[in-house]
């Protein structure tokens, strides 16, 4: 349902959400500790619920990708994620506005192979990084997930990689 078909009691929480998340993602406190805290809390209470709950969806669809690093072994990272229509999930590597590129995203970049953890189950992905072209037209989609986007993107001095999830048609891929 498109935004301007909703209720306006609906409307009216979107905007309150989304208030919220802007002041919460642009907060000192949250761009200071969030990156040392909030990913070992998401993944201790990823494993303990067997992927089913993590602190950060309380506010934000979140998922746990898997990655593998150049030495081979696994790498988890929680995120934050949108999964369309169509199963293909939109993910962008913010780095919680820091000057540097999460590390999940230069994995992809060598590999493009991934499995994403999405509300208790787990989806081989192929990862697509979108061009400055294609991060425009889902511009509206990231905002949407991520109202601080374009802060981050400020905060950070550098072009931020957007990826697209494409779930594979062999789950064997990893």
């Amino acid at each position: 349902m498109t935004p301007e078909h909703r209720s306006p009691a609906a409307r009216a929480a979107a905007r309150l959400h989304r208030s919220l998340l802007t002041g919460v993602g642009n907060s000192r406190l949250l761009r200071r500790w969030g990156p040392r805290l909030l990913p070992p809390l998401d993944l201790l209470a990823h494993r303990l619920t067997r992927s089913r709950w993590m602190p950060s969806r309380i506010l934000s669809p979140t998922a746990v990708l898997r990655t593998t690093r150049r030495d081979g072994t696994l790498h988890l990272t929680p995120l934050i994620a949108d999964q369309d229509t169509s199963g293909n999930f939109l993910v962008m590597a913010t780095n919680f506005g820091r000057r540097h590129h999460p590390a999940w995203s230069s994995h992809l970049l060598r590999d493009p192979r991934a499995v994403i953890d999405w509300r208790g189950t787990s989806i081989p992905v192929h990862a697509l990084l979108l061009t400055p072209r294609q991060q425009e037209e889902a511009r509206d989609r990231i905002l949407g997930v991520m109202p601080v986007f374009d802060d981050y993107v400020g905060h950070s001095h550098r072009d931020v990689r957007v990826f697209s999830l494409i779930p594979a048609a062999d789950s064997g891929d990893q």
